[in-house]
């Protein structure tokens, strides 16, 4: 009995520890500057799009702050809910063949880096490039010392907010989208969490107000949200994944 006991214990611990030695290698952290407003339909669309599409080329609008906060949480807390280990970030930054790599590669050529604000030293990635040479490329690289690859990203939406005729109010939702896929592409998680930011902003004639100074509070507010309800909601979320890597 105590020898089935000591064998059950054995084998306990080896199934830990082999759980513990997966790794997963985050290769890209981002976030759209492009804000969506598909919830927003009306006759000043056009307008809308245009104020939009300006606001990437706005030195105010400055996304790297919520970025920042995003990334820190990311791997000073959430990192250590995963049922596995990630690479540690400089090993991957740092890379040499991380740092070389080249978009050129891919298959969507046109990448408009503009659109993105990128976490310092990452490369923009796309999890839809994996099964382009590039990415086949970008994968090989770690393929020894990571048994997956993650993406990470975080986007704004304007929603409705209330409003009579064409004055009214509108909110900022913000989506995270962290996707996990293993050595031969096939999709091991995808964690798709949203939260509306608490602070609104104005919607004049129908259109809201696109200023910076107004977008970056609710941008904040959304943010704050999003990441209680993934302090809640992600040990859940990621619960089997492991088994499956």
């Amino acid at each position: 009995m105590k020898k089935q006991l000591i064998f059950l214990i054995a084998l306990l611990f080896s199934v830990i520890l082999i759980a513990q030695e997966k790794k997963v290698t985050v290769v890209t952290f981002y976030s759209d500057k492009m804000i969506g407003f598909s919830d927003l339909v009306g006759k000043g669309n056009e307008i809308l799009a245009t104020k939009i599409a300006d606001l990437k080329n706005n030195p105010d609008f400055n996304l790297t702050p919520i970025l920042e906060k995003f990334h820190d949480k990311f791997f000073n807390e959430y990192s250590k809910k995963f049922p596995f280990e990630l690479l540690r970030e400089q090993e991957v930054l740092k890379n040499e063949a991380y740092k070389n790599y080249d978009l050129s590669k891919v298959e969507e050529r046109e990448v408009i880096l503009d659109n993105y604000e990128i976490y310092p030293e990452y490369k923009y990635i796309s999890e839809s490039w994996f099964k382009t040479d590039g990415e086949k490329a970008m994968t090989a690289i770690f393929k020894d010392k990571a048994e997956g690859t993650m993406y990470v990203r975080i986007y704004f939406d304007l929603v409705k907010g209330f409003g009579i005729g064409g004055t009214g109010s509108v909110k900022m939702r913000v989506y995270a989208r962290i996707a996990l896929l293993n050595d031969e592409g096939k999709q091991i998680l995808a964690i798709n969490e949203s939260a509306q930011s608490k602070k609104t902003g104005a919607m004049v004639a129908g259109i809201p107000v696109i200023k910076p100074k107004k977008l970056l509070p609710m941008c904040e507010s959304a943010l704050e949200r999003l990441l209680k309800d993934l302090d809640k909601r992600l040990p859940k979320l990621v619960k089997k994944t492991n088994k499956k890597l």
